[in-house]
C-alpha cells in the first residue's frame, strides 16, 4: 500500500496469505520441495523484456495522460469507459514487471543484488504512476447524478460500476493532486525504504543456538521440539538476537507509525485503522463487533484451550516457548513434498471436481516456492501478479502436518486470485482483505477434515484436533491481540514517540489477556512483537485473519447442513473478485456478517472442537 489514498496496484499489490510470524516447528533435515521459475513473467533481471516493457509502459503512460487530464468531467460514457480500459491495461503492465521484482526479492531476500533491482523497479514504477495520478482524483471529482446516469446509458461503463464504487469511498479522504504526487513520490525514500530495511535485517538476522550461527527462521523451528529445554534455549537465543537489534527495530515501528498518524491526520481518518477498513469495504462497526466477540471468548477458547494444555504437559504454568509445543507420546511424522501435495490435491478434489483440477494445475507447475532454504522470506503468501500469468504461492516447507495445512491453505488463495482475475480482469479481481482468506481457510478446513477422517489412531486424531484448535486460536485469539496491539500502539504514538519498554509492556498486556492465566511470560517475550511482519508491512492487516477464519466457520457449517449445490455457489463467490462486498457474497448462504450473532457462531465452532478435546483422553 502506498501512501496514496488509492491501492495503486502497479507499485505494491500485497500478497497474501500467511505473513504473520516466522515458521514454527520441529527442526529437522530439509526436506525436498520445489522453488518456482518466474520465467512466465520475466527470464531474470537483465531479461531485456523489462527495459522495453518500461519504456513501452512510460510512453503509453504519457500519452493517457495527454489524452485525458482535465477532460473526465466532460467525458461521454462510452469515453469513460474507453478510459478505464486503457488505463486498466497500463496498470496491468506495471503490475508485472512489480510483481516479477517483488516475487525476485522474496525468495532471495539478502541477496543485495536482488535488492537493488527491486528498489529500482519500484523507482521506476513510481515515476511511470505519476503520468497515471491524475486518473482516480479526477474519477473521484466526477459528479454522482451524472456517473449514474452513465451507468444507465453504457453497458460497459456500467460494468465498471463496482471498481468506481470502492474507489469513491476514499473521497473523503483524497488531497489535492499536488500533494497526492508529492507523498506518492516520497514513498519511495520514506515508507518503502523503511519497509525493505526491516526486511533485508529481519532475513539477515542469524541466531547463536547449539555452537553455531542459524538464521532466526530456523531456531524459531524448534519452538515446537518435544524437548522443553530445547524450546527454551532455542527462545532465549531468538530473544537475545532480538535484543540486540531491539533498537533498530523500535526505530523502524516509531517512524512508520509516525508517518502513518501524519498522513491519517491530513486526510481526516477518524481512527488509525479507519483507512484499512475501507480498503477492505468493511464498516468500522463490523470490525468493532468482531474484535468484541472475540475478546469476549477469550475464556471460552484460549484461556480454556491452554489451561487443558499445560495439565497434558505435565506443567503447571507455560511459558511463551510452551504456546506450540508438540502433544506428548505422538510422534511427528514427517511428510515428503509428495505426500503433502496428494493430501491437499485429494481434499480439494474430494470438494469439488473443478477445483481439484486447479489445485492440481498449481501443484504440478513450477509457480510454488516451497523449498525451506537460507536468505528467503519467512512465513507464507500466494501473489497475485497479473490476470495474463497466473499466481504463485511461497512457503516453507519441512514436511509437518501444518506445513501441508499452508499448502491448503495458499492454494486456496492461488484458486480465488486465479478464478477472479479470469473473469474479472486486474483491476476488478482484487478482493478486500476481510474476503481474500475466505478462500485460504476454506481450504485448510477441507484439508484439515480429510486428514481426520483419514486418520484412525485415536491419539493421532486427539493430536490433529489440538493442533487445529491451536492454528485456529492462532488465527482468531491470536491476530486479535496482534490488532490489539496495534491499535494501542497506534494510538499512543500520536502523543510522542513510544520507548522500547513502553512497546513490550503493550504487547506483555494484550498477550496475557489474550492467552489466559496458564502462561507465565519471562521479561524476554517483551520483545516477541518486533518480529511480526505485517505490523510493517501494512497496519491493522491482522484482524483479516479473524474475520475469515469466523466467516469460514459459518460457512463451513452451510456446507455441511446442505451441501448440495454449495460448490456452484461458493466457486461463483471466488469468481466475483472485488466486485461484491461481504453481505451481497454472503446473502446466498444465508449468512450476514453485520449481524452480531454471525461471530459468535463462528467461534462456537472452535469452542465446540475444545469441548471435543475435554471429552475425550488426552493423547
Amino acid at each position: 500500500m502506498t501512501t496514496s489514498f488509492l491501492k495503486t496496484r502497479s507499485l505494491a499489490r500485497l500478497p497474501e496469505g500467511r505473513q504473520v510470524s516466522a515458521p514454527e516447528g520441529e527442526a529437522a533435515a530439509p526436506v525436498a520441495a520445489p522453488r518456482w521459475d518466474l520465467s512466465d513473467l520475466y527470464a531474470s533481471p537483465e531479461d531485456p523484456a523489462i527495459e522495453s516493457d518500461f519504456v513501452r509502459l512510460e510512453h503509453v503512460a504519457r500519452t493517457f495522460e495527454n489524452r485525458w487530464k482535465g477532460t473526465l468531467g466532460k467525458a461521454s460514457p462510452a469515453d469513460l469507459a474507453h478510459a478505464l480500459q486503457g488505463y486498466e491495461v497500463i496498470e496491468e503492465g506495471l503490475g508485472k514487471i512489480g510483481s516479477y521484482s517483488q516475487l525476485l526479492f522474496a525468495a532471495h531476500t539478502t541477496d543485495p543484488a536482488c535488492g537493488r533491482f527491486a528498489q529500482s523497479v519500484r523507482e521506476r514504477l513510481t515515476a511511470i504512476s505519476a503520468f497515471l495520478l491524475f486518473f482516480p482524483l479526477e474519477l473521484n471529482r466526477l459528479d454522482d447524478a451524472a456517473l449514474e446516469k452513465g451507468f444507465s446509458e453504457n453497458a460497459e461503463l456500467a460494468s465498471w460500476k463496482p471498481y468506481l464504487r470502492d474507489l469513491r469511498v476514499f473521497r473523503p479522504y483524497q488531497l489535492s493532486d499536488e500533494v497526492e504526487r508529492v507523498l506518492m513520490d516520497m514513498a519511495v525514500s520514506g515508507r518503502n525504504a523503511w519497509v525493505r530495511l526491516f526486511d533485508e535485517t529481519m532475513a539477515g538476522l542469524m541466531v547463536s543456538f547449539e555452537g553455531k550461527e542459524q538464521p532466526l527462521g530456523d531456531v524459531f523451528n524448534y519452538m515446537t521440539d518435544s524437548d522443553r529445554k530445547k524450546r527454551e534455549e532455542a527462545a532465549r537465543a531468538i530473544s537475545a538476537t532480538l535484543a540486540a537489534n531491539n533498537k533498530l527495530l523500535v526505530d523502524i515501528t516509531n517512524t512508520l507509525a509516525k508517518d502513518k498518524a501524519t498522513i491519517d491526520i491530513m486526510r481526516g481518518y477518524p481512527r488509525p485503522v479507519s483507512g484499512r477498513n475501507r480498503a477492505n469495504m468493511v464498516e468500522d462497526e463490523v470490525v468493532d463487533a468482531l474484535v468484541d466477540a472475540v475478546q469476549s471468548s477469550f475464556s471460552r477458547l484460549s484461556h480454556r484451550y491452554y489451561g487443558m494444555k499445560a495439565r497434558w504437559l505435565g506443567l503447571e504454568k507455560l511459558e511463551h516457548w510452551d504456546r506450540n509445543a508438540p502433544l506428548p507420546d505422538v510422534q511427528d511424522r514427517r511428510l515428503s513434498w509428495d505426500e503433502g501435495k496428494a493430501i491437499v490435491q485429494r481434499a480439494y478434489q474430494d470438494f469439488d471436481e473443478e477445483m481439484g483440477r486447479h489445485a492440481s494445475t498449481f501443484l504440478n507447475s513450477p509457480w510454488i516456492d516451497a523449498a525451506a532454504v537460507p536468505g528467503k522470506s519467512s512465513g507464507a503468501f500466494a501473489h497475485p501478479v497479473v490476470p495474463s500469468v497466473h499466481p504463485y504461492l511461497l512457503m516453507n516447507y519441512h514436511g509437518r502436518p501444518r506445513d501441508v495445512m499452508t499448502l491448503a491453505h495458499e492454494m486456496g488463495h492461488g484458486i480465488h486470485q486465479m478464478l477472479a482475475g479470469k473473469k474479472q480482469g486486474y483491476l476488478r479481481s482484487d478482493t478486500p482483505l476481510t474476503l481474500a482468506e475466505t478462500a485460504s481457510v476454506f481450504g485448510e478446513m477441507l484439508t484439515f477434515q480429510s486428514l481426520l477422517d483419514a486418520e484412525s489412531d485415536p491419539k493421532r486424531r486427539h493430536h490433529l484436533l489440538a493442533s487445529k484448535v491451536e492454528d485456529m486460536l492462532n488465527t482468531v485469539v491470536r491476530q486479535i491481540a496482534f490488532y490489539q496491539f496495534e491499535v494501542q500502539v497506534h494510538d499512543e504514538r500520536r502523543r510522542g514517540e513510544i520507548p522500547a519498554e513502553r512497546l513490550g509492556e503493550i504487547w506483555r498486556d494484550v498477550q496475557t489477556r489474550s492467552l489466559g492465566p496458564a502462561f507465565s511470560f519471562t521479561p524476554d517475550y517483551d520483545l516477541y512483537w518486533s518480529y511480526i511482519p505485517h505490523f510493517i508491512h501494512s497496519p491493522f492487516y491482522v484482524y483479516a485473519y479473524a474475520f475469515g477464519d469466523c466467516l469460514v466457520n459459518a460457512l463451513y457449517g452451510v456446507y455441511q447442513d446442505s451441501p448440495a449445490g454449495f460448490a456452484e455457489k461458493y466457486k461463483e463467490m471466488l469468481a466475483a473478485g472485488g466486485t461484491l462486498r461481504h453481505q451481497e457474497l454472503l446473502a446466498p448462504f444465508g449468512l450476514n456478517a453485520g449481524d452480531p450473532s454471525f461471530w459468535n457462531r463462528g467461534l462456537d465452532v472452535i469452542s465446540g472442537l475444545i469441548d471435543q478435546l475435554e471429552a475425550e483422553p488426552a493423547a
